[in-house]
């Protein structure tokens, strides 16, 4: 069996203007930084055996307060980026409305071979996110492993491990600096639990 913790990473502007983010390497803002540093405490005793992040700036900058805790820094993995979405990416839903009508049209079909020009399908993003999960278990059997990464990434999990459909809306909640634990048992995943962020209780930042 291996652990697997799943961390979203903080809060950006583009999180608060409900911007598509993608591929974008839009920093936290300074309730991000919050949020990663009272992660950070949530998580300084409970060491696991790696560190990683998705390679953009948000997902190694909410990594950056809990390497300093552990000592360590295992590095990035660029599979565990964001879906790209192409044209849409920087663009929030009114804007896109007026200038690309139609491809917000293609976008509230939740088909999950939608893609915008230079952008990711779904069943695109989903298999290069299991992908990711199965090369970072073949290389780290066994261990307890930590990857920050993106919204997007962990909605493919969840589908994954619920067996649910790639098209159609998100149906979990996942927060800013959220932990999800899961575990890889015999070539299938499985979540222990979802959307922890009790840490940011007290600072009404969930």
């Amino acid at each position: 069996m291996t652990e697997l913790l799943f961390i979203r990473h903080g809060e950006t502007d583009w999180n608060r203007q409900q911007r598509f983010q993608g591929h974008i390497d839009v920093p936290l803002n300074d309730t991000g930084r919050d949020q990663a540093a009272r992660l950070a405490a949530r998580l300084a005793a409970e060491q696991h055996d790696l560190l990683f992040s998705s390679d953009l700036q948000r997902a190694r900058q909410t990594a950056a307060p809990l390497a300093a805790a552990w000592g360590r820094d295992d590095g990035v993995l660029p599979g565990f980026r964001e879906q790209g979405f192409g044209l849409l990416e920087g663009l929030d839903a009114p804007t896109i409305q007026a200038e690309q009508p139609a491809l917000w049209r293609g976008w509230l079909q939740q088909d999950a071979d939608f893609a915008a020009p230079g952008g990711e399908s779904q069943r695109q993003f989903h298999a290069r996110v299991l992908a990711a999960v199965r090369e970072l278990v073949d290389r780290h059997a066994g261990r307890r492993v930590v990857v920050v990464t993106h919204g997007g990434v962990l909605d493919m999990l969840w589908r994954s491990a619920h067996g649910l459909p790639l098209a159609g809306l998100r149906q979990c909640h996942i927060p800013n600096t959220g932990i999800n634990r899961l575990r890889w048992v015999d070539g299938v995943l499985c979540i222990e639990s979802w959307g922890d962020d009790s840490h940011l209780a007290d600072a009404g930042a969930g």
